[in-house]
């Protein structure tokens, strides 16, 4: 088992096994954006075999079904392998919602970025300014740690969904008992925050879902409004992001949908899979909440691509990334995967319980992709790449032997 998904199981809101690594900076400066016109936009839009054959090649891994949408200049694609529903044999369809995990982030840093823009807060205020009391103790000082940190994970405050309660709660059988259970935001972040931080604020990458938690706290200290609210206002409805929902205390999701089929991440998954669509999204909140579907999500990227969210200056600050030890570098709640064929794309994956989705679009945000796996386990991590690799490439990789 590749060591990145045994990550996805460990995190469940972040797709990396460097969360487990805590992987060193590397040496060198960090990449900064180039301007939205470079010509990065892919290969040309045509035949979409090489997307689809990914598709089929997750199913063949084991995966129960997978669909995915992409937008460019010349229109929209869409296409599906398996099934939403296996025991009714229902197909997946472009109006699936999805849960779409920590995707929610790249809508958060948009907002913390839009409110420094507003001269509301700085990227290098700490979080004691903005959060007075919240990082305190066990060796934390909310003063040493600046709200950039959050956004890059280079603070090196502890992952909630690492720790030994996470796992009794939410993991295994114990996910049955609790999935309807509601945490705050600060119920969370005090979880975490009884074990020591990973590394000196700056001094490391590691993968932190509590960083947006906190994120999403410090909206809500700036706004007085929910980080959702925030969200909604700003970027969901100027966008018309219609199908696009952050559910809260909700455990439903909005018709039509998959069934999220799920192993509950324990810690050696038999056979046995099992029916986790529903539960109450609270326990994840700003690192991972938000429902929304492939044609919304293409939509936001390229519109952030473009620069209709955000000013210039706060655009190379989410594009300038660091060093994370895996197979792409990572900005401020954003992704940056270099491919096979030169081409780097920008985006996010998120992994809930029965739902995993990865979503990119070029620097000229001219051609986007976004995809739903309704299961959140994997055999290999190849069959996931390859959906970059398919759309943005034109890859054809054959289908793996089923794992």
């Amino acid at each position: 088992m590749s060591k990145r998904i045994t990550g996805m199981r460990r995190t469940l809101l972040g797709l990396t096994a460097a969360v487990a690594a805590g992987a060193v900076l590397t040496a060198g400066p960090a990449v900064a954006a180039g301007p939205a016109t470079e010509p990065d936009t892919g290969r040309a839009a045509g035949s979409h075999a090489p997307t689809q054959a990914a598709l089929d090649g997750l199913v063949a891994a084991g995966m129960p079904g997978v669909a995915a949408g992409t937008r460019t200049p010349q229109g929209t694609w869409f296409g599906t392998s398996g099934y939403a529903d296996t025991e009714a044999g229902r197909k997946r369809t472009a109006a699936d919602h999805f849960r779409a995990g920590s995707i929610t982030k790249t809508f958060v840093a948009t907002v913390v970025l839009q409110l420094e823009a507003e001269g509301k807060l700085s990227l290098d205020d700490s979080v004691e300014r903005r959060l007075p009391g919240v990082l305190k103790g066990n060796g934390y000082d909310g003063s040493n740690i600046t709200i950039r940190q959050l956004l890059n994970h280079t603070s090196g405050v502890f992952d909630m969904v690492s720790t030994p309660e996470w796992n009794a709660t939410m993991n295994g059988p114990a996910f049955f008992e609790h999935r309807y259970d509601i945490k705050t935001p600060q119920q969370i972040v005090d979880m975490a925050l009884k074990y020591p931080a990973d590394f000196a604020p700056g001094k490391g990458w590691k993968y932190s879902n509590t960083n947006f938690v906190l994120a999403g706290m410090i909206i809500e200290k700036v706004t007085g409004k929910p980080y959702a609210r925030e969200v909604e206002r700003r970027i969901v409805k100027p966008l018309g992001l219609r199908e696009t929902t952050f559910p809260g205390t909700d455990p439903k999701l909005p018709a039509p949908h998959p069934v999220g089929y799920s192993k509950l991440y324990a810690a050696n998954p038999g056979p046995q899979i099992f029916d986790a669509t529903e539960y109450r999204p609270s326990w994840s909140g700003a690192t991972g909440e938000i429902v929304s579907t492939s044609g919304d999500l293409n939509r936001f990227f390229a519109a952030l691509m473009q620069g209709k969210l955000l000013p210039r200056q706060q655009m190379d600050a989410m594009f300038t990334t660091v060093a994370t030890g895996e197979q792409y570098r990572y900005g401020l709640g954003l992704m940056s995967r270099s491919l096979s064929c030169g081409v780097t794309v920008w985006g996010h994956d998120g992994v809930v319980w029965g739902s995993l989705s990865g979503a990119a679009a070029t620097r000229d945000g001219k051609h986007a992709l976004t995809f739903n796996i309704n299961g959140d386990w994997l055999a290999e991590s190849p069959p996931f790449e390859n959906m970059f690799e398919g759309e943005f490439c034109g890859t054809k990789v054959g289908a793996p032997a089923r794992g």
